[in-house]
């Protein structure tokens, strides 16, 4: 069960999908929009503000489930802390790779076989479990 406030909140999960996008950080308004165009769910960019904030804490499930849709989560990340920290641990790396130059390492992989992409993806797995020995 989630607790009020702090890391495990709806507001903090929300906050942490915003801040772990990848890229520049989406703003509210293009949330909504987004979330609108392509799930057709009615949204606005005040209310998820709201929702990121902790001033509004009681989301409808079709509202929580267009922002999962939206940053790529299942709804249950909202609603499960167990699942929400192994996410936020996966996103992390995510973040990280895009962060730490991995972009020459991709596009040098670009050019090898699949069986070596396989290998390479097993070698950064056994690195990153190396280095996060109570992750995952």
């Amino acid at each position: 069960m989630a607790a009020t406030g702090g890391v495990f909140s709806i507001a903090g999960k929300l906050d942490r999908l915003f801040r772990t996008t990848g890229g520049p950080e989406p703003s509210h308004m293009a949330v909504a929009e987004a979330i609108r165009e392509r799930q057709g769910i009615s949204i606005s960019h005040t209310y998820i503000w709201q929702l990121r904030t902790g001033r509004r804490d009681n989301p409808t499930v079709q509202h929580l489930t267009a922002l999962a849709a939206y940053f790529g989560v299942p709804v249950a990340y909202f609603l499960d802390d167990e699942l929400a920290a192994r996410v936020d641990s996966q996103l992390e790396l995510l973040r990280s790779l895009r962060t730490a130059g991995v972009t020459e390492i991709a596009l040098r992989a670009a050019d090898v076989s699949p069986r070596g992409r396989e290998t390479i993806s097993e070698a950064i797995r056994q690195v990153w479990e190396s280095e996060h020995p109570t992750a995952g």
